[in-house]
């Protein structure tokens, strides 16, 4: 796991300790797991589990190097002339197919210019990346066995993991070599914890350290039931909560990387939501908060064309309770194209069924990716429309954003000036942009002066700049 995330995941321990009730099983789910009924049966051992598990579980190593900028009085002894500073980061993965296909986190290989693995025999290997699913922090890698079956371990996206039941964490933990802790699953659908965009973690209290990120949460059977992400810890080392992947995103990743796809395309819901509070379950006639309202409908999209609207409250899908957006985003991102869930929808005070045909977003209009270029502030900078798709794919919100979208910063005025990925470009010199080819042509018109007003993380920025 990568230490550096440990900050981040620390500021936001409250917002996960009130996170959505727990889906608790009714006791008909019990048939299949019971407590030790005697002494000698608490002596009993891990240890098979482990062996037929832990050869398939890897250690990955990512290195980057970076240009560091000398200090401008100590350029005055070294010629003033940037530095490489070698980044080296270590986490762990799981072996998923026999030919050398691996899971991991992305935050292992992020920006990585050499990814190698090392296998529990202690051999290492050169590694590919072949998906690099920044928003789930997920990442799928390829070595090349040679012919040669590599142990594998199974992924579980059907068994619900429940609270209470046993697993076993297996990684490298600071770098000392392959080890295994075991522990409960402590909580389900942990959603308000910051670590990415599809957040709905299986909590654990098995020990994740720096090290076990991107390795493998293992149930009773031997099978993979998360990838250990993240912990909250005071010190940087494990405090008893730990988050991991459940199964059925990482089985999302990995099938797309199989397939070939270079991005994940996940099923959307075309409206968004808030989780109800106390005082709006109550204006709602509710007795408690349950569910998530709608604050906005894509027009023409899944939700609208099921007869959801604004106001509406979504309670359940398939089932399944959901009690904020990220539970609900989660819920719909795992389903499958093409097929309908049940949705359990409270409308004008009255509960009822609908039923919601899953499909991508739209992809309209094109994306028409340009990378701008000439004497501009924008030079450097590539954009591409927005769309739904666009907005998935890059982690923007599609209801609120205007403009074209700034994917990528490649040096030139663009950096220079602070422009940042993840930007709307809204206007240049007052001509509204609504699309890249808008931009292009504003950006060819000679100017001494250029007025671009920007949105940021829901600001808006007027810059006027000279170039």
């Amino acid at each position: 796991m990568n230490p550096r995330r440990t900050p981040f995941v620390l500021a936001l321990v409250v917002l996960a300790t009130t996170a959505s009730a727990q889906p608790y099983p009714s006791p008909s789910d019990d048939v299949a797991r019971r407590p030790p009924p005697d002494a000698a049966t608490m002596r009993m051992s891990f240890a098979p589990i482990v062996r037929r598990v832990a050869p398939a579980v890897v250690n990955v190593y990512s290195r980057r190097v970076v240009r560091q900028q000398v200090d401008p009085f100590w350029s005055l002894f070294s010629g003033g002339y940037p530095r490489d500073r070698v980044e080296q980061s270590l986490g762990s993965g799981a072996i998923v197919r026999a030919d050398g296909v691996i899971l991991t986190n992305h935050h292992n290989i992020a920006n990585a210019q050499e990814v190698r693995v090392a296998t529990a025999d202690r051999r290492e290997w050169p590694a590919t990346v072949i998906l690099d699913d920044a928003r789930a922090d997920l990442a799928v890698l390829k070595i090349d066995a040679k012919g040669e079956r590599l142990p594998t371990i199974t992924i579980d996206d059907v068994t619900r993991p429940q609270v209470g039941d046993l697993v076993l964490a297996i990684g490298n933990p600071f770098g000392v070599g392959q080890t295994v802790t075991n522990g409960i699953v402590s909580a389900l659908a942990r959603s308000d914890v910051g670590i990415n965009d599809y957040a709905f973690f299986i909590q654990t209290d098995a020990a994740i350290n720096p090290g076990n990120s991107g390795g493998p949460l293992v149930d009773m059977e031997g099978k993979l039931i998360g990838v250990n992400t993240a912990i909250v810890s005071s010190s940087g080392a494990s405090a008893g909560i730990g988050f991991a992947i459940p199964a059925v995103m990482a089985k999302q990743v990995v099938d797309a990387a199989l397939s070939g796809d270079r991005t994940v395309s996940r099923p959307w819901l075309g409206a968004r939501g808030q989780a109800l509070t106390d005082e709006m379950a109550r204006s709602f006639g509710m007795d408690r908060p349950e569910g998530v309202v709608v604050t906005d409908v894509w027009p023409g999209g899944p939700a609208a064309r099921a007869g959801i609207g604004r106001g509406d409250v979504i309670m359940a899908v398939d089932g399944e309770p959901v009690n904020d957006d990220a539970g609900l985003t989660y819920r719909i991102a795992t389903s499958h194209v093409g097929e309908d869930v049940a949705l359990r929808v409270r409308h004008a005070g009255q509960v009822r069924a609908v039923s919601l045909r899953i499909e991508r977003p739209p992809a309209t209009p094109a994306a028409d990716q340009r990378t701008l270029a000439g004497r501009n502030p924008l030079s450097g900078a590539t954009v591409v429309n927005m769309s739904p798709a666009s907005a998935q794919q890059y982690g923007a919100d599609p209801f609120t954003a205007q403009g074209v979208l700034v994917t990528q910063i490649g040096g030139g005025y663009a950096q220079s000036i602070g422009v940042q990925a993840g930007d709307f470009i809204r206007e240049v010199n007052g001509q509204k942009i609504a699309s890249t080819a808008d931009l292009a042509a504003a950006l060819q018109t000679p100017s001494h002066g250029w007025t671009i007003v920007i949105q940021r993380a829901g600001q808006i920025i007027t810059a006027r700049f000279g170039v």
